[in-house]
């Protein structure tokens, strides 16, 4: 079922109740329903992987995406995340070369993001659906009022977290995170796409998020994300505590 939370962990579970019984939901919830009695392909079957695999309590990074790949059989419901058996997006291979600029990291052969979730790396699209070959086509449906008050979730909490705000799209977020808690680090960079990854104002490519992610992590009595640990198995990542 496309709108399944009942995996979601527990401490995500008011926001999405409170926004599916709002008006704004509830009309979100007819128009996906419209699209797939028109015949619509929509992706991904689990748009709320980010939320079943990494509770409130355990992010420690997030990191904003837009919206999911458009592609058969990529989405899964994490951002910059494609399936194991899917090609690696231009997007997501700058991000493997910026960990191997920034921390040696070698490139990984798979596109698998399961691993940085299990240790509280939220991977949040701002929208939460796409419709097969259409990018941004459930832009403005009412996705953005759900997914801002679950980045201003995670900015009210009071644990220390970095939020990595990666091209334009992103950083308009940054106002709505600094108003929660001003505490938290907020790192921008341009979007890791081929075409704005290596352009000023910020490249993405040598912006060093991930080894100031974790100094700042460190700094504040945190442990340090693994970055190299990419392809957990789903299982493992689903039988986390709360």
């Amino acid at each position: 079922m496309l709108l399944d939370t009942s995996e979601v962990k527990k401490d995500w579970q008011p926001l999405l109740s409170s926004f599916f019984s709002s008006t704004t939901g509830q009309s979100l919830v007819a128009y996906l329903q419209k699209r797939l009695n028109d015949g619509a392909v929509i992706y991904p079957s689990t748009p709320f992987k980010a939320l079943e695999l990494t509770s409130l309590m355990q992010t420690r990074v997030v990191i904003v995406g837009q919206d999911p790949y458009h592609g058969p059989g990529q989405a899964q419901g994490l951002a910059f995340h494609v399936a194991a058996n899917c090609k690696i997006p231009p997007s997501l291979k700058n991000i493997h070369k910026e960990l191997t600029r920034d921390l040696g990291i070698a490139a990984p052969d798979t596109g698998e993001l399961f691993g940085w979730a299990s240790q509280g790396v939220l991977l949040l699209n701002a929208v939460l659906t796409v419709e097969d070959g259409k990018p941004a086509s459930h832009a403005k449906k009412g996705w953005e009022v759900l997914t801002d008050s679950l980045l201003a979730a995670a900015a009210s909490d009071c644990a220390p977290k970095v939020f990595m705000l990666w091209g334009n799209y992103a950083q308009s977020k940054e106002k709505l995170i600094k108003s929660c808690n001003g505490n938290h680090l907020v790192l921008t960079a341009n979007h890791p796409s081929p075409l704005s990854a290596l352009r000023p104002p910020v490249p993405f490519i040598g912006c060093g998020h991930f080894s100031k992610a974790n100094d700042w992590l460190c700094a504040h009595q945190q442990k340090p994300i693994v970055w190299s640990r990419f392809c957990n198995s789903e299982s493992e990542q689903l039988s986390l505590s709360f």
